[in-house]
């Protein structure tokens, strides 16, 4: 299938089914990409409920390095509707002639259990990071091997075995002894891998293993039986993509190489295998083992740093809101105090005023209850009182004559000689505002 039909595939699957459609897309569409084996398919999952769901998966298989030999691992990626918040689901998908290795990242059902997949992240993980750790971790525990040989391919099948032959719990020594239980790579013509061995179930495709450079022209090292394995980069599509610190080549692993390279030579050319010869193989293989142990290591190390980080900016984010809550709640409370204050005062003041009062003997003067500070202010005051007055005096006259007690003769009267004495009050107050200064 080409990449415009994988788009094709992968955007009608994802549209009005996926709450997170593009980030979903670009995820998928970077995993294909990077790894040509796989192809999308939109199928029915069935939960551990009963209930199914249409979702988007990735089939097909991820090219894994055991032993020296490139091997096609069967796996499927199920991709939940809430993708990338929720970690994929992963399944290893053996075919007829393929048994599954359990282990303690394989169940029998070949559900895969990954450090990367529990600590899944929605800003640091994504499809290409897993399938790179599942080729690591396959390449120390391969979760298939083959059936008996009767089920193999025969002995003049051009193709390699896709998958190691070992039954569970056997691990050959890496060089001398007998030779492995599996063929190992053959380097073609063009200096790439042969291409995927199609098996039932799984499409051929267009493109074969993981394009690596030519032996003659990017300076590796041939395969030898008996041999360390050659160490390759891992397949990246051309996309600068590396969750995990790439391996520096020291001086000592250049040495180690060359020694075992220069003892392979010589155990060809003789035909006997010395104590040397498996001294250096072992040497490279258990350097390759520390290798990947570190990198697996080192990749759970970085997914831990990464969760309690993005947890140390959500601490300090609630930190921030907490001491702005309490910084507003100090305020308040320093404002409430204030006000407290203000009001004991003038109770206090209220209550004194009140003892006076009750202790005078002699009755209170209505008009002389309120003063002013100066003779403006008293004529303002006492033009005030008058106008208010004079308006209820009107508002009564009216009154009277609704309800018949006097004429409409002696209501003009009384209206008009009110309404004349007003005018002079509010003039009056007119001026002394504006004698005062005081707003009209």
């Amino acid at each position: 299938m080409s990449p415009q039909n994988h788009e094709q595939v992968v955007s009608q699957a994802v549209d009005n089914r996926y709450q997170n459609a593009e980030k979903t897309k670009a995820d998928v569409m970077t995993a294909l990409h990077n790894y040509r084996g796989l192809s999308p398919r939109l199928d029915k999952f069935v939960f551990n409920d009963g209930t199914d769901r249409e979702l988007l998966n990735l089939d097909g298989t991820i090219p894994v390095r055991y032993k020296g030999a490139v091997y096609n691992i069967p796996i499927c990626i199920w991709l939940l509707d809430n993708h990338p918040l929720s970690s994929p689901m992963v399944y290893v998908k053996p075919t007829p002639d393929m048994l599954i290795k359990a282990s303690r990242h394989v169940d029998q059902n070949g559900k895969v259990y990954l450090p990367y997949l529990h600590e899944w992240n929605l800003n640091s993980s994504d499809l290409p990071g897993l399938i790179q750790i599942m080729i690591i971790t396959f390449s120390d525990m391969p979760p298939v091997y083959s059936k008996p040989k009767s089920a193999l391919p025969t002995a003049g099948s051009p193709y390699p075995t896709p998958y190691p032959t070992n039954p569970p719990g056997y691990m050959p020594l890496p060089g001398g002894g007998p030779s492995p239980k599996y063929p190992p790579s053959q380097i073609s013509g063009t200096g790439g891998f042969p291409p995927y061995l199609t098996q039932p179930g799984y499409p051929p495709t267009s493109t074969p293993y993981p394009v690596y450079p030519p032996t003659s022209s990017a300076g590796y090292p041939a395969s030898q039986p008996g041999g360390p394995p050659i160490t390759y980069p891992p397949y990246t599509g051309g996309m600068q993509y590396s969750p995990y610190p790439p391996t520096t080549t020291t001086t000592s692993n250049l040495t180690t190489q060359s020694t075992a390279t220069e003892t392979n030579t010589t155990a060809a050319s003789t035909g006997t295998i010395t104590e040397e010869h498996i001294r250096a193989s072992l040497i490279s293989a258990v350097s390759d083992r520390v290798r990947a142990k570190l990198r697996d290591s080192y990749g759970g190390a970085q997914a831990e740093v990464s969760v309690l980080r993005q947890q140390q900016a959500d601490l300090n984010e609630g930190k921030t809101k907490v001491e702005g809550l309490i910084s507003k709640l100090e305020q308040e409370q320093a404002e409430l105090d204030k006000n407290v204050r203000v009001l004991r005062e003038r109770e206090a003041e209220i209550k004194s005023v009140l003892s006076r009062l009750s202790s005078a003997t002699d009755p209170l003067d209505v008009d002389e209850a309120v003063t002013t500070t100066a003779p403006l202010y008293k004529q303002l005051l006492n033009a005030y009182a008058e106008d208010q007055s004079t308006q209820d005096a009107i508002y009564y006259l009216g009154e009277a004559l609704r309800r018949d007690v006097i004429d409409l003769d002696s209501f003009l009267k009384h209206v008009r000689s009110l309404s004349r004495k007003q005018f002079q009050l509010r003039a009056t107050m007119i001026k002394c505002r504006a004698k005062g200064n005081m707003a009209g």
